[in-house]
């Protein structure tokens, strides 16, 4: 990993979310395709993986190809990313122990920062601001 990367991890802060709970968002602008910070925590395999999800509930844990996956109930902040179905970051490859949050457009200064979690149920009954302005 290149340690010289700048990010904007600094320029985040968690506050309480209309999402939900607790969400992360960011205190100046950030242009699209700058990288945000990068994800890293516990690297762990897949049956560490589905041990985790299944017995302590641990719902924050990324995919980092094949059987890799970063465990990130730890951090400070990027585990109170919420989802969003028109969401402004995505999540880019760095290497096998991290990962990169990359904004995906223009973000202003005080946004909640969203991702797509990309898994089927989330759609189900989705809370997000996209989803409440649809239906609404």
């Amino acid at each position: 990993m290149n340690n010289s990367i700048i990010t904007f991890e600094t320029s985040t802060e968690v506050k309480n979310s209309s999402v939900h709970g607790k969400g992360l968002f960011v205190n100046g602008n950030i242009s699209e395709d700058e990288i945000i910070m990068v994800i890293k925590g516990d690297v762990i395999n897949g049956i560490e993986c589905e041990r985790r999800e299944e017995n302590e509930n641990n719902v924050y844990i990324f995919w980092n190809g094949d059987d890799i996956f970063i465990d990130v109930s730890s951090t400070d902040k990027i585990k109170y990313i919420n989802h969003d179905c028109n969401p402004n970051c995505y999540v880019d490859e760095n290497d096998a122990s991290s990962l990169f949050l990359v904004a995906s457009r223009n973000i202003k200064a005080g946004e909640e920062l969203t991702m797509d979690y990309g898994y089927e149920e989330i759609y189900d009954s989705c809370n997000c601001y996209t989803c409440r302005k649809e239906a609404g």
